[in-house]
């Protein structure tokens, strides 16, 4: 393990968590730290448990995966496990430990020691056992930073690097609680969010926003949430961003429609949505993993600092099976790059 300098440059640094013990991540990032499609001035930081690290890399290898980063080469902040770990198991010791390495992985890069985080995926069920009750990382990154946080997928196609947003306006709840969650304050903020990021590559998005019901609405036929509270505050929001292209509510069935036609042409498609407001989570997760589910990144907005994640979880299924892709993680790795430059 190289000695990590605060004193160093950290412009390049990227601090990444390993995520869940139990799960992929430390996988998936030897796999992607080795990627020739990163960025070679990227120095990444690893926190985490470093034999944790080693022994996962001694297992790649004597699986024939040799294609993966060597720890010798790899700065490391060293939080070691507690207690034995097992692939596939998720309990109060892996909570524990992801939640350590997540606390102290965000710290450090509120200190400036590195210019942005990485998270590898966590189990919010490990970290209920481990007496951490919170909904997500999101949810704990904005408490750390004292800051209202959303949660944007960001994708760019391999077929003509076309870049598909996807803001969610609520995340983390029961779906018996989204009505009640949604309100004309938290709708224009989230347009806001997402214009904002829609902005940097582009000076005038269109915007299209999800409708909550089945045909949205169907104006007034199937729910009312459309025709009192979607369509006042869209039309609200026109009025302070008038060289904006935004259109909704759009059935939630056909919302996504164009952006997979953009991210599977070979060509841009003109008319594609550059950012789509979901109302809710799995409106926006499902299209969004149906169309780029291995170069989606969750990106956390909001903070005083870039977070990427991949879009997926810990599979546990494939834990310690040495098969889990690397694509979203080395997309994770990229983004973050790119956003926090």
């Amino acid at each position: 393990m190289k000695n990590f300098n605060v004193s160093n440059n950290n412009k390049n640094t990227l601090a990444i968590s390993l995520g869940d013990p139990a799960g992929i991540g430390t996988e998936i990032i030897l796999k992607a730290l080795a990627s020739d499609n990163l960025n070679k001035n990227i120095n990444p930081l690893l926190i985490g448990c470093k034999n944790h690290i080693y022994q996962t890399y001694s297992n790649l290898i004597n699986h024939g995966i040799c294609n993966i980063s060597d720890p010798t080469n790899l700065d490391i902040i060293d939080i070691p496990l507690e207690k034995k770990i097992i692939p596939g198991i998720v309990d109060e010791n892996s909570g524990s430990a992801s939640f350590k390495w997540l606390f102290n992985a965000t710290n450090i890069v509120l200190e400036g020691k590195a210019n942005a985080l990485v998270t590898a995926p966590i189990s919010k069920i490990a970290w209920h056992k481990a007496g951490h009750k919170f909904a997500g990382q999101t949810e704990l990154l904005g408490k750390l930073s004292n800051k209202k946080t959303s949660m944007l997928f960001t994708a760019v196609s391999p077929n003509n690097g076309w870049r598909f947003n996807t803001l969610l306006a609520t995340t983390h709840i029961p779906i018996n609680k989204v009505n009640n969650n949604l309100t004309k304050e938290l709708i224009k903020f989230k347009l806001d969010t997402l214009l904002n990021f829609c902005r940097k590559f582009k000076e005038r998005p269109l915007i299209q926003i999800a409708g909550l019901n089945p045909h949205a609405g169907e104006e007034g036929k199937i729910g009312m949430e459309e025709q009192n509270l979607i369509i006042p505050t869209i039309d609200e929001w026109k009025l302070d961003n008038p060289n904006v292209h935004i259109n909704g509510p759009i059935p939630p069935d056909t919302c996504w429609i164009k952006a997979a036609d953009a991210w599977n042409y070979d060509s841009k498609e003109n008319n594609a949505p550059d950012g789509i407001l979901a109302l809710y989570h799995d409106q926006g997760l499902i299209p969004v993993k149906l169309i780029a589910f291995d170069q989606a990144v969750n990106t956390t907005l909001g903070l005083p600092f870039v977070r990427t994640s991949p879009d997926h979880g810990t599979a546990l299924d494939i834990a310690d099976k040495f098969i889990a892709r690397d694509k979203s993680m080395i997309a994770a790795i990229n983004n973050a790059w790119i956003l926090s430059q």
